[in-house]
C-alpha cells in the first residue's frame, strides 16, 4: 500500500493514537531515572547513566506499517497497529559497563509495572552490522483519561560505546538512505570490534574502578589512638598523630562508616 492510500481522518485519528505512547514514554522516563536517582540518594554507584526516550512519529509509524501490511481502510487498523508495531513507544537506557546493561535488564525484569515478553541480546549475538545492544518488548499500562490502556514498547539497554557507535550507523544510513557503501560498513564494523573490545577491556577495571582502595590496618590504630587521646581531652598529642598520620588520606574515610564517623568528630577539629 502506498502512503497516499492512507485515508485523512487516520492521518488525523493517528495523533490521537499516539497520545497513549507518548503518555507511556514520559511515564517510564520518569520511573527509570527514579531507578537511578535511587542508587544515588543512597550513595551507591549507579548503573544507569542516562535515559532517553521517543514515540515514532507518523510519517515513520505508516511506513513501518505498510511493510507490515496493515490495511489502514479496515476498521481494526488501529488494532492492527498496536498489535503488530512493538517499537512505537521506545525507550532507552545507558550505562557505563556490560555488567551495568546486564544488572539494568536484571531489575526491570524483577519489576511488577513492566512486563518483559521477549528479550533479544544483541550483545551475546551481534547482529552483521556489528550493532550490539538489549532489546526488551514489554507491555506497560496507562491511564488515559478514563480509559485504562496496556500497550507494547520496547527498552533498549547498551553501553556508552555501544550508543556512540550505533548513533553513527543511524546517520550513515539516514545519509545513504539505507544503502552504505561496502567499504563504509566494512569500517563499521572494525568500529564495532574496537568499541566491544574497549567494552570488556573496561568492564574488566570495573570492579577496580569501584572498589574504594584500601586502607593501612594500622592508620585504624593510629585513629583510635587519637580517639582516645581526643576523649582525654589531650587535644594537643591528638591533632599532633591526626597531622603525622591521617592529614591527606580523609578521601579514604569516605567509604568506611567507622572512619568515616572518626574523621566526622575529628578531621573538621584537628585537620
Amino acid at each position: 500500500m502506498k502512503s497516499t492510500q492512507v485515508p485523512n481522518r487516520v492521518l488525523n485519528n493517528l495523533v490521537h493514537f499516539l497520545a497513549p505512547y507518548e503518555q507511556a514514554v514520559d511515564e517510564l522516563k520518569l520511573k527509570l531515572k527514579g531507578i537511578k536517582y535511587g542508587f544515588m540518594k543512597r550513595g551507591r554507584y549507579s548503573p544507569i547513566e542516562f535515559v532517553v526516550g521517543r514515540v515514532k512519529k507518523v510519517d515513520s509509524l505508516v511506513k513501518k506499517a505498510q511493510e507490515k501490511g496493515i490495511d489502514f481502510t479496515q476498521s481494526d487498523w488501529e488494532a492492527d497497529l498496536a498489535r503488530e508495531i512493538t517499537d512505537i513507544a521506545g525507550l532507552r537506557v545507558v550505562c557505563r559497563y556490560v555488567d551495568d546493561v546486564r544488572e539494568v535488564q536484571q531489575l526491570l525484569q524483577e519489576r511488577e509495572d513492566i512486563v518483559i515478553h521477549d528479550v533479544k541480546d544483541y550483545i551475546a549475538s551481534p547482529k552483521d552490522s556489528g550493532y550490539r545492544s538489549i532489546h526488551m518488548i514489554a507491555s506497560y499500562t496507562v491511564y488515559h483519561g478514563s480509559e485504562k490502556i496496556t500497550l507494547l514498547c520496547e527498552i533498549q539497554i547498551r553501553t556508552l560505546g555501544m550508543n556512540f557507535w550505533a548513533t553513527n550507523e543511524h546517520e550513515l544510513r539516514y545519509k545513504y538512505a539505507g544503502n552504505i557503501p561496502q567499504n563504509v560498513m566494512e569500517q563499521l564494523h572494525e568500529a564495532s570490534l574496537i568499541t566491544h573490545q574497549l567494552d570488556v577491556l573496561m568492564n574488566n577495571l570495573r570492579q577496580e574502578i569501584l572498589t574504594p582502595q584500601a586502607v593501612d590496618p594500622t592508620l585504624e590504630e593510629k585513629l583510635e589512638e587519637i580517639f582516645s587521646l581526643y576523649v582525654k581531652q589531650d587535644l594537643e598529642s591528638a591533632a599532633a598523630l591526626y597531622r603525622e598520620y591521617v592529614s591527606g588520606f580523609e578521601q579514604a574515610f569516605q567509604d568506611n562508616p567507622k572512619f568515616k564517623m572518626i574523621y566526622d568528630l575529628l578531621g573538621k577539629r584537628l585537620g
